[in-house]
Formats: C-alpha cells, sequence, structure tokens
C-alpha cells in the first residue's frame, strides 16, 4: 500500500534534507548485491533518523537490525562526540559491507557490530540507551521491546519501525499472518503502555516514536 502518491512523496523528499553521497553509494551497492534492496531505510526516513539523534545528541545508541548500515550511519550522525552505537544484525554475511561503510563515514570507532540473536546479546551489555532503533524481525517486536525497556531510563526515547506493514494493520486480519498480528499487539502496547508516551508517525511504512518516562 501507497500511503502518499508518488508525486507527492517526491515533493517531500526534495524539501528535506539532502541524502549525504555515501549514503547514495550505499544504496546503489545495496541494490546490487543484496536481497531484498527495498529494506534499505532510504533518503527521507534516513534524514528523519539523523534529525531526531541530533536533537537527541545521544550518548549511547541500541539499533536492533542493521542490514547495510544505512539507518545506523544516519543515527551515528548526531552521537555525542564521545558516544557509541551498538548495532545488532542476524546476518554475518552483510558483517563486511557494513564495516566498509562504517569507517568510510568517519563513526567507524564509534560503532560497534553484534552478529546474532538481539535477545541474546542486548541482556549482556552492560548500560542504558538513550536511543534505540528497532527494525528486525517483526514477529519479535514485542520481546524486544521488554528486552530493550530495562535498558533504557527517563527521556530515553525508543523507535519502531515498519508498525503500518504496508498497510496490513487496518485491513481485515488473516489469522496465519503471525506478523500483522503481532505488529497489532505491538502498536497497542506502545499506545497503553504506562512506561511510555507515544506517537505513531506516518513515515514511510509507519515510524513509532516513544519516550520512556
Amino acid at each position: 500500500m501507497h500511503f502518499l502518491s508518488t508525486i507527492l512523496e517526491s515533493y517531500i523528499t526534495n524539501n528535506s534534507e539532502d541524502e549525504p553521497q555515501l549514503l547514495q553509494e550505499l544504496t546503489r551497492e545495496t541494490h546490487l548485491k543484496v536481497i531484498q534492496p527495498r529494506m534499505i531505510t532510504g533518503h527521507y526516513q534516513g534524514r528523519v533518523l539523523s534529525l531526531l539523534s541530533k536533537l537527541i545528541n545521544p550518548k549511547t545508541i541500541l539499533e536492533i537490525g542493521t542490514y547495510t548500515g544505512y539507518s545506523a550511519i544516519c543515527m551515528a550522525e548526531g552521537l555525542h562526540t564521545q558516544g557509541t552505537l551498538h548495532t545488532i544484525d542476524i546476518n554475518d554475511e552483510l558483517h563486511t559491507m557494513q564495516r566498509t561503510y562504517f569507517d568510510k563515514s568517519g563513526y567507524g570507532k564509534q560503532i560497534i557490530q553484534h552478529t546474532g540473536d538481539a535477545l541474546s546479546i542486548i541482556p549482556k551489555l552492560d548500560m542504558e540507551f538513550d536511543l534505540v532503533f528497532i527494525d528486525a524481525e517483526k514477529t519479535s517486536y514485542l520481546d524486544y521491546l521488554e528486552c530493550v525497556l530495562p535498558k533504557t531510563k527517563s527521556g530515553s526515547v525508543i523507535l519502531s519501525d515498519n508498525v503500518l506493514w504496508s498497510g496490513k494493520v487496518v485491513e481485515p486480519l488473516d489469522e496465519k499472518d503471525r506478523a500483522t498480528k503481532i505488529l497489532l499487539d505491538y502498536n497497542k502496547k506502545l499506545k497503553e503502555d504506562p512506561r511510555l508516551e507515544t506517537v505513531l508517525l506516518p513515515i514511510r511504512d509507519g515510524l513509532t516514536l516513544s519516550r520512556v518516562k
């Protein structure tokens, strides 16, 4: 489902911050070499992530779902000068591409890669996070949330991607569609959880902004 017309999407992008050259190169390489390149964050949402990170100026960022590294670089643009970004992905085949672009970005020394199951890795990270970006296996979103909340503090921000799920969240539910069912439960959880205050933004495939109380 396209939430906006192509011409309106182009207008929005053209009147937002330009996409850095390095990220244009990463987008091209992702489309040439990686399966499902549409999963990449992309120009407009990337600039949203960058600006949010700059407003927060986090000392610690956690990203669940690295893919080829686009979103991590965007958020790293707002990192505190002594800050660190921990990014987790289950696919070790993308590790080299990620590292190549992390180092080219100038934030390489601040970005720490983890490969494996996020639910196993996160409890071992001995720190609190100022900014969290959840963009991995949709059927695990509720588990990710409960896993990261103990690693946050009052004022921490949790971003959740793909929460509109191509519009499936407002269509009749196929009981066999586990991902949509869990995203419906997840969106409801973010709205009703007394630990959070939440707004769902109609950005790309849906981006939820939640602040820890």
